[in-house]
C-alpha cells in the first residue's frame, strides 16, 4: 500500500472555476491487490478520469466539502430515504451520497449492455420453458429439482400465458468489477430497486459539477420513467391508452420512495393493496370519482402477498382475486409471479448454461466462481474454506443472512458452519472478491472505497433498453466490501461517457 500524489494531466479543461486549489490527493491510498478506477498501480491518472482528476486536484478541501455537504442537502429536501427495520423500531434515513462520480467508457459501456441483454433475453426463454415444455430441465441444462424444489416457483404459473412471453420487464443485475473485466454477481428479476437513487444521483451531480458533467458529455439517463412507461404500456392487452399503477406496501417497505418517486414520474396511480378490488376477473382501484379499471400494474410486492387466495391467505398487502384477474388475461403484472425461480443464487451458476441453450452463444458476460452447497463437493469445499469465501442464502438480499468469512470471527464461522450442515440447499458460496475501487470523498478527503453496480434492463413487447447508468452503491466503511445501504453502504453517480 503506498500514498500517492495526483498528477495534474487536465490542464485543458476549459472551466477556469475547477482550477483552484490542489493537493486533494496527497493522502489518495493505493493498494495493488485491487483494482483502482482511478489510478494505475504506479499512481498515473488512468485516461478516462484526467479531466475529472485534475479538476478534483483543484478544488480546495474546503470546498470539496460543501460540495458534499450540498449533494447530501438535497437528498435530505427530496426526502431520499430508505427504510431501517429494526428490532424495537423502524426508521428512516437519508441514503449516503457521495459527490465523486464514477466513470465508465462508451467501450465498457457496449459491452456491459451487449451482455446485459443477452442474458435477460436468456432468462425469459427459461421462464417459459420452465413453466410450460420444461425441455432444459429434461435435457439436464439446470438440475429439475432444483427448478421445482424453489421457494419461489410457482404451480400456480404452469401453462398459464404470460402477455407477450415476457416475465421479467424490469431486470436489476449488480455488476462488479474484477481487474480490468466486468463479471455478474447477481440477477434481480422480482422487484429490482434502486433506480430512483440513479436518477436522484444525477440530479444532485449536475448541480454540483454542471461544467465537468458538460465537458465529459455524459450519457443522460433522465429518460428513465418515460421508458418505463412506454415499456410497461407496450405489455398492455387492450387497445388505446393502458391504464396502469404502481402497487406498493406501504410507507414502512424500505423503496417506498421509490414507488412514489416512480408513480409520480409516470403519471400512474399509487396503490396500496387496500386501494383494489377485483369484480367479475377484473381490477379496479378505488378513487375519489369511484372505480377506475387497471389494465397494467407494476408491482413492488412479492408473490407471497399479491392475493391472499391465491398465495398467502393473511396477506393484507394484496387483493383478493388479483391473481385470478391475472390468470384470466385481464391484468399484465410486472413483473411477472414466479420470476423469482430464476434469480435464486443457487440456479445463478446455470445461467452460462441456460444462455448457450437458449441462444447458442458465449456468454458475454462472465459468471462468479460459485460453489453449491446442495452439492456434496460444493458443501465440502465451504466447510474446508468458510474463513476465506462468502457464503449466501440462495433466497436472501439487502446484505442480510451472509458471512464474509475473512471478517467473520472463529464462533461466527462455527456457528454459521453448523447452519451449513443443518440445511446445505439453502446456501451457495463465493470467493471473497477484490472489487474495484472508485475515488470518494470521505471524512474531509478523497479516498478509495469498493464499489459495485446495478444497471436496469427494460424488456418491452418487441424491444429492450439498458439504461446509460445505473445504481452504483459504494462501501463508505473503510475495507468493506458490502455496498448495501443496510450494512451502511451509499450510492454515488455512473456517469456513461459518450466516447
Amino acid at each position: 500500500m503506498s500514498t500517492i500524489r495526483f498528477v495534474d494531466a487536465g490542464r485543458d479543461d476549459p472551466d477556469p472555476a475547477l482550477a483552484a486549489g490542489s493537493g486533494a490527493f496527497r493522502d489518495y491510498e493505493l493498494d495493488s491487490t485491487f483494482h483502482d478506477e482511478l489510478f494505475h498501480e504506479d499512481g498515473t491518472p488512468r485516461a478516462r478520469v484526467r479531466r475529472l482528476g485534475a479538476a478534483l486536484s483543484r478544488i480546495p478541501l474546503q470546498d470539496l466539502e460543501r460540495i458534499q455537504d450540498g449533494v447530501y442537502r438535497r437528498f435530505v429536501h427530496e426526502g431520499i430515504t430508505f427504510t431501517v427495520l429494526g428490532v424495537e423500531d423502524v426508521s428512516e434515513q437519508i441514503i449516503p451520497i457521495d459527490c465523486v462520480p464514477r466513470l465508465i467508457t462508451a467501450e465498457e459501456w457496449d459491452h456491459l449492455e451487449r451482455g446485459l441483454k443477452q442474458r435477460l433475453t436468456a432468462l425469459n426463454l427459461f421462464l417459459h420453458d420452465v413453466y410450460h415444455e420444461g425441455k432444459s430441465l429434461r435435457d439436464g441444462v439446470v438440475p429439475t429439482d432444483l427448478v421445482l424444489g424453489c421457494p419461489q416457483y410457482r404451480l400456480e404459473m404452469r401453462e398459464l400465458r404470460v402477455p407477450h412471453d415476457v416475465y421479467v420487464a424490469v431486470c436489476g443485475t449488480d455488476i462488479v468489477r474484477v481487474g480490468d473485466s466486468f463479471a455478474v454477481l447477481e440477477d434481480n428479476l422480482r422487484v429490482p430497486s434502486g433506480v430512483s437513487y440513479m436518477l436522484a444521483c444525477r440530479t444532485a451531480m449536475k448541480w454540483a459539477f454542471p461544467y465537468l458533467y458538460r465537458a465529459y458529455g455524459v450519457r443522460e439517463v433522465a429518460e428513465y420513467p418515460e421508458r418505463l412507461y412506454s415499456t410497461l404500456a407496450s405489455l398492455a392487452l387492450t387497445s388505446g391508452t393502458p391504464r396502469m399503477a404502481v402497487l406498493t406496501p406501504g410507507r414502512y417497505n424500505s423503496a417506498y420512495y421509490e414507488h412514489a418517486f416512480l408513480a409520480g414520474e409516470m403519471g400512474v396511480d399509487l396503490v396500496e393493496g387496500r386501494d383494489l378490488v377485483v369484480h367479475d376477473a377484473t381490477l379496479y382501484a378505488r378513487t375519489a370519482a369511484g372505480l377506475r379499471r387497471i389494465d397494467v400494474l407494476y408491482r413492488r410486492i412479492d408473490d407471497d402477498f399479491l392475493d391472499p387466495v391465491t398465495f398467502r391467505e393473511d396477506s393484507v398487502l394484496g387483493a383478493p382475486g388479483l391473481f385470478h384477474a391475472y390468470r384470466a388475461g385481464n391484468l399484465v403484472l410486472a413483473n411477472a409471479p414466479g420470476t423469482g425461480v430464476a434469480d435464486d443464487k443457487g440456479l445463478y451458476a446455470y445461467v452460462p448454461r441456460i444462455i448457450r441453450y437458449f441462444l447458442d452463444e458465449e456468454p458475454i458476460l462472465a459468471n462468479v466462481e460459485t460453489h453449491l452447497c446442495r452439492e456434496p463437493d460444493g458443501l465440502a469445499y465451504t466447510l474446508e474454506h468458510l474463513h476465506e469465501l462468502v457464503v449466501k442464502e440462495v433466497g436472501g438480499s439487502g446484505g442480510y443472512g451472509m458471512l464474509v468469512g475473512p471478517h467473520a470471527s472463529a464462533a461466527e464461522r462455527e456457528e454459521y458452519a453448523a447452519r451449513l450442515r443443518e440445511d446445505p440447499t439453502n446456501f451457495i458460496s463465493q470467493p471473497v472478491l477484490p472489487l474495484s475501487r472508485a475515488g470518494c470523498f470521505v471524512d474531509g478527503r478523497l479516498q478509495p472505497r469498493h464499489v459495485d453496480l446495478r444497471p436496469f434492463v427494460l424488456q418491452g413487447r418487441d424491444r429492450q433498453h439498458v439504461v446509460p447508468g445505473g445504481l452504483c452503491r459504494v462501501a463508505l466503511r473503510k475495507g468493506s466490501l458490502v455496498v448495501n445501504s443496510s450494512q451502511g453502504g451509499g450510492c454515488k453517480d455512473l456517469w456513461i461517457l459518450r466516447c
